[in-house]
Formats: structure tokens, C-alpha cells, sequence
């Protein structure tokens, strides 16, 4: 791959978790941010550690030569009203703008499962038509006020989510408009689908409007573990369902093959929330680091 054109990130959630703040609760933003550097990364995503102020947290990422390049946006439109949405992602997209990122990868988490107690595999939401409606209008809206600071918005197609499905991902896809844009994640759409096979169609089908690409491994015997057990998957996540590229077992390689080809320039971030206490940052990241290196050239 050219280095010019794909950058490589990492994600702080596998030093400390947001949605389980136990995990990881002894790592400090320091230390994350150090040991990103320190495994080879230029860019980070935003966690619940680190500064709110942008100036003070770019002032500390630029001592380590990282830059952010996205950090989630929880989007409510089948839970509170537009308006409220709206407001809350402009005072977003302007903290990111001033760290100099691109992106804002977004999920639609009005109505998720993802942070409850349910069953990860059998409570997932299914939109009405009229939930379908608010989303799609709420995106195109995103999309807009992005584009008014030069930025993209990516959907984030996420376990728990009424876009967490190959289908649902293609209505998605099918129904906003051009200049709302995908953020692919090799984990979720494994862990939904179950093959290697939709990792890759995945990437085919919607590879030109790919804006924002995570790179996640998964351990089948957990995912397996889970849905016999009906776990939840914050319980599918301490058991361990994540971790990162060349440690599950997703081939790698084809995906990496489609991102070239495509010409796609953005930034490929690691991001594997684990339980820090089992599988050691700084060891983990350079696992990834090496893995990536090996298989693409980067």
C-alpha cells in the first residue's frame, strides 16, 4: 500500500474501555497515547481519558507525532428529537475539525442493544419504516453540516444496531444520499454474518464509498460461546470476542488487496477492545503493528 495515501491508527479502547470503564480503568491517557507512539502508529481515535479541550489534547499528541482522525458520534434519531441530534453533532464536528480530522464516524444508537443486558445475537432491533426514515434524513443532515467544514461522515455499522446486517448496511447504503459514506469494520460485519466471505463482499459492494476503515480480528469460539449462551455483548466482550488483526481469525490479506486496488486514501485504524488485564496494550499493538506491516507493506 502507499504510504502517502493510507495511514495507520489505533484505537484507545483497548487500553481503556468507554462502555466498561472497569477495563483498563488503571491506564492512564498518557500512558495510551505513549504506547501508540511507541508501537508505530500516527493516529488515534478519541477516548473518554483524553482531554476535552482540544488544544491541550493536541499539544500532547503532537509530542508523540500522533493525530486524531475520528472519534464516535452516538446519533439518537430513533430516540430524541432531530434538532437535538443536530446540535449535539455540530459542537462534535467542530472539536474534531480543530484536532484536524477528516471523519466522523457515527452510529445510529437510539434504539441499540449494545450496552444492555440482552442478548447480543437475539434482541437487536429491526427498524419500521418510519425509523428508516428518521435515520436516513438524519444522515443526509450529518453528512451536510460535515461538508460545511470540509468533512465526511461515515456510518458506523455496529452489533446491537438496526444497521448491523449485511442487508441492512445495503438499504442504508442504498437509501441516503452519495455524500454520506461507510465506515467499514472487519469485526462487527464478521461477528454479524459469521464468514470471511462477508468481510470481503462488504468491501466490494461498497468500497467507493468507504470513507474510514477499522481493522478488528475475532475469536469464533467466543462469538460461538455467546450465542449459545445468549450473552450480552459488553459479556461477549470480556470473554474476549475482539482482538486484533492476525490474532482471530479473519484473513487479513484479501481486505488489504481491495483497499489497494481501490485506490482508497484514509487512515485504517486497529481497534480491538479487549479487557487490558488479559491481553497486555503495548504487547497487542505491536502484535497488530507487525501483522499489518507483514501483510501489507506498511
Amino acid at each position: 500500500m502507499d504510504k502517502d495515501k493510507v495511514l495507520l491508527g489505533i484505537a484507545p479502547i483497548g487500553w481503556t474501555n468507554d462502555d466498561l470503564p472497569d477495563l483498563g480503568s488503571e491506564n492512564t491517557f498518557a500512558q495510551c497515547v505513549s504506547e501508540m507512539a511507541l508501537a508505530g502508529f500516527t493516529g488515534s481515535e478519541v477516548g473518554n481519558k483524553y482531554p476535552k479541550d482540544a488544544a491541550v489534547l493536541k499539544k500532547a499528541l503532537d509530542l508523540r507525532g500522533i493525530r486524531i482522525c475520528n472519534a464516535w458520534f452516538s446519533a439518537c434519531f430513533t430516540s430524541k428529537p432531530e434538532e437535538e441530534v443536530l446540535a449535539e453533532f455540530v459542537k462534535h464536528r467542530d472539536f474534531l475539525h480543530a484536532l484536524g480530522a477528516g471523519v466522523i464516524g457515527a452510529a445510529e444508537v437510539g434504539n441499540s442493544i449494545q450496552g444492555l443486558d440482552q442478548p447480543i445475537f437475539d434482541a437487536k432491533p429491526v427498524y419500521t419504516e418510519e425509523q428508516w426514515e428518521k435515520v436516513v434524513n438524519g444522515y443526509n443532515k450529518m453528512a451536510a453540516l460535515a461538508a460545511e467544514k470540509g468533512m465526511k461522515v461515515a456510518c458506523h455499522h455496529h452489533m446491537g444496531t438496526g444497521v448491523q446486517t449485511m442487508a441492512e448496511i445495503d438499504r442504508f447504503m442504498e437509501s441516503v444520499n452519495d455524500d454520506v459514506h461507510l465506515l467499514y469494520d472487519s469485526g462487527h460485519i464478521f461477528y454479524s454474518e459469521g464468514t470471511q466471505e462477508a468481510c470481503v463482499d462488504l468491501l466490494k459492494k461498497h468500497m467507493g464509498r468507504i470513507a474510514h476503515i477499522h481493522l478488528k480480528d475475532v475469536r469464533p469460539e467466543v462469538v460461538g460461546m455467546v450465542r449459545e449462551k445468549k450473552m450480552s455483548f459488553l459479556d461477549g466482550v470480556r470473554a474476549g470476542t475482539f482482538t486484533v488483526p492476525g490474532d482471530g481469525c479473519i484473513d487479513f490479506e484479501p481486505i488489504f488487496r481491495i483497499i489497494e486496488q481501490s485506490g482508497y486514501e484514509g487512515w485504517m485504524v486497529v481497534e480491538a477492545e479487549q479487557d487490558p488485564a488479559k491481553a497486555d496494550p503495548l504487547e497487542y499493538a505491536l502484535k497488530a503493528r507487525k501483522y499489518i506491516r507483514e501483510k501489507c507493506g506498511l
